[in-house]
């Protein structure tokens, strides 16, 4: 890809997120404070969360406040409007799966950048539940099928560095106080990766499978 055509991508993606930030600043003007929120990057604005809780039975107020594309310091710079504004009782955080695809990208400087965010919600929302979510498998196989470039670098090191960035995050948890969820039992194959029939990219993920998420979190949106 032309350096041309990757300024052009970069800046048009960026202004779908710039966008969606705005809507999401207009649709809190009326939201119900004091409920649930789901926030992250796209795994969690693409959970069908209020239809999934619906089908189920469940009568929540639930609001979905993921930017498709974000990274931690993005949400960083965005907590007001993805979060704040709502004042939740419980949130569910999904966020630092791009992070994790940014090759020079450390350990250190996740685990930081999440410590950030736990931060300022502690401070400005010290009665409210916190649940961090762990990152999701990936599947190789579905990826190398792909035509974005660099697709299979991309999912190849998100999957190198589950292991050690969900323990990080677990250890976070603990470290504030939080809770921790496993989400991923049910959706992996005998080689640990995302089963093939739950995977559109490698990285996202069908309906299907946020079923098998609801159902391994449904008990601490019911808490």
């Amino acid at each position: 890809m032309s350096a041309a055509n990757a300024d052009f991508l970069k800046g048009f993606f960026q202004k779908q997120k710039d966008e969606k930030l705005e809507r999401y600043s207009h649709l809190n003007h009326n939201v119900k404070k004091g409920q649930i929120l789901f926030v992250g990057s796209s795994l969690m604005e693409q959970f069908p969360i209020n239809e999934i809780a619906m089908t189920h039975g469940l009568i929540n107020i639930i609001y979905n406040r993921g930017i498709g594309g974000y990274t931690i310091p993005e949400m960083i710079d965005s907590m007001d409007t993805q979060i704040f504004d709502l004042e939740p009782s419980k949130i569910f955080i999904n966020i630092g799966t791009n992070d994790i695809s940014i090759p020079d990208e450390t350990k250190d400087k996740l685990v930081d950048d999440y410590k950030t965010v736990l931060t300022e919600i502690k401070h400005r929302l010290p009665e409210t539940k916190v649940y961090l979510m762990a990152y999701y498998p990936v599947n190789m196989k579905v990826a190398e099928k792909q035509p974005w470039p660099d697709a299979k670098r991309a999912v190849q090191l998100r999957k190198e560095r589950l292991e050690e960035a969900n323990k990080a995050i677990a250890d976070l948890a603990m470290e504030f106080g939080y809770k921790y969820i496993d989400v991923n039992n049910g959706l992996t194959d005998e080689n640990g990766e995302t089963k093939e029939e739950y995977s559109i990219d490698g990285i996202h993920m069908w309906s299907d499978a946020y079923e098998v998420v609801f159902a391994n979190m449904k008990d601490y949106i019911l808490e």
